[in-house]
């Protein structure tokens, strides 16, 4: 049946991928907390449990137990041997658990601050769309009209464009962002060094605070933007001068169509495998940004991150990276499906690949 639609064979195809790859990182994300000698809740009991009456220290380590899916319950009570003391469960039984805590929605508890997971990464997740978002989207796709621009053009504005493109793209984003803190916050002092917003304020809708959530944008916006429009002009300038050198671009300027409309054509061809730069080059993106947030204490999931990643709070580490983890596979099976409707090429490459 699928033989017929080229397309939808493809989309399925990536589809079986993208859930084997979810899958592994499912595993990965059970796995990675549990490799070391101890088990994640003796070393929270280390941290947090001086200070505790025993009852008391039992009560809580049996809680963070249960959290991590490692002894057994039955009827919502925990099953005890016959000494009193909680049953283990089996790794199998623990990655059936974190599972199926997973299949509900549930990303389990905070062990310092006894919140749900859920919450605080909605209460993060905002901050991160509204940084990374409009950043790498009009990074990507300004970059890209720069180097398609510089392709066709090429003299003094390829010249001065290229090099600076090269220029911005090496930088690491912790440096860049670095570099921009030192410069325009701390040298100039234009702009804050960190934070969101004045902390002074409350967070909502009003002009005070929208006008402090701005001024505290600038720095974090840029430090990823001005990468962007670098990698994707580089990119774009390659796939452009490949575009000038085709039989159709030579005819069209020899019909004397207008620049412009050669430009649009060279535009147009050059950005598909652009767009498959794009998703190759996505979970990288976003890591830097994530980067760029614990850089300017920006109160979005790298901070989160980074929180957790100080408190050793495993249930928020494992929460926040499957978050990041299926966005960019979202993020990637969206720019597959974009290319499977819209270039030719993939039909004719299933279609040849079942010819040859």
């Amino acid at each position: 049946m699928l033989k017929k639609y080229p397309t939808i064979k493809f989309i399925s195809t990536r589809a079986g991928w993208y859930f084997i790859t979810l899958l592994v990182a499912v595993t990965l994300n059970f796995t990675l907390p549990r490799l070391g000698p101890n088990n994640p809740v003796d070393i929270i009991m280390g941290q947090f449990g001086s200070g505790l009456s025993a009852h008391e220290a039992q009560q809580r380590e049996e809680r963070y137990l249960m959290e991590f899916g490692l002894i057994r319950m039955k009827g919502g009570e925990i099953v005890r041997d016959g000494e009193g003391r909680p049953i283990r469960t089996s790794l199998i039984e623990q990655y059936g658990s974190y599972v199926g805590m997973l299949a509900k929605g549930d990303l389990g508890t905070s062990f310092r601050s006894s919140e749900k997971v859920w919450d605080i990464i909605l209460r993060a997740l905002p901050w991160t769309l509204a940084l990374q978002i409009p950043t790498i989207i009009l990074g990507w796709f300004i970059g890209n009209l720069f180097g398609a621009y510089a392709a066709y053009r090429r003299g003094i504005f390829d010249k001065a464009l290229f090099p600076m493109a090269l220029f911005l793209n090496s930088f690491p984003f912790f440096v860049f962002g670095m570099l921009l803190v030192y410069a325009f916050a701390i040298l100039f002092r234009w702009f804050p060094p960190m934070g969101g917003y004045d902390l002074a304020l409350m967070p909502g809708f009003s002009f005070a605070f929208i006008l402090s959530a701005a001024h505290h944008y600038v720095l974090p916006f840029l430090s990823i933007f001005l990468i962007g429009v670098g990698g994707g002009a580089i990119g774009m300038r390659t796939m452009g001068i490949y575009e000038l050198g085709t039989d159709y671009i030579k005819y069209a300027k020899w019909l004397g169509l207008k620049e412009s409309k050669v430009l649009f054509y060279v535009f147009r061809n050059a950005m598909l495998p652009q767009i498959t730069g794009l998703a190759l080059s996505l979970g990288t993106m976003v890591g830097g940004a994530l980067i760029t947030e614990m850089i300017f204490s920006y109160p979005g999931l790298g901070m989160a991150m980074l929180s957790a990643i100080q408190n050793q709070d495993y249930a928020i580490i494992q929460g926040v990276t499957l978050i990041i983890t299926v966005s960019v596979l979202i993020a990637n099976f969206s720019v597959d499906m974009f290319i499977a409707f819209f270039d030719p090429r993939v039909k004719a490459g299933i279609q040849m690949g079942k010819g040859g």
